[in-house]
């Protein structure tokens, strides 16, 4: 299960450290509206729910708090037909919808996780609500 902020679902972008850092910062800038994650390996492994529209989640930095985003919109799709649109609101300079396809396939083996054209991908769109809105006594619980 995913931990949990002050009774919000925690979501971690990337891996802890650099990547992460730097995906927190295209958020916090608004350039970043989107993230992708892989269905059997981030959802039913983890024996966790998809995100639904209006859901608030508690985005960490290495396991502390630094803002709220809002899911707007989430949508399980093939790896093969992610949009362009979605890959673009990911915010991290992607050229074409091939470019992020080739991001997310490395990044992923990187975790030892296999890509194919079929590989089910939940697609989540989200604003902004507010930087580090939760209390600062805030820390992670696994419930």
């Amino acid at each position: 299960m995913w931990g949990r902020i002050d009774g919000l679902r925690v979501l971690g972008l990337g891996t802890p450290g650099g990547l992460r850092a730097e995906l927190n910062d295209l958020v916090l800038s608004g350039a970043k509206t989107g993230t992708a994650g892989l269905l059997e390996h981030d959802y039913r492994a983890e024996d966790e729910e998809l995100e639904r529209a209006g859901e608030r989640l508690a985005l960490v930095d290495d396991d502390q708090p630094i803002a709220v985003i809002e899911v707007t919109a989430v949508e399980v799709v093939p790896f093969g037909e992610v949009t362009w649109e979605f890959a673009d609101s990911e915010g991290e300079g992607y050229r074409s919808v091939e470019h992020w396809a080739d991001s997310h396939r490395r990044f992923w083996n990187s975790l030892g996780h296999t890509v194919d054209p079929a590989t089910e991908i939940v697609c989540v769109s989200f604003r902004l609500v507010e930087p580090e809105v939760l209390s600062d006594a805030a820390q992670v619980s696994r419930s």
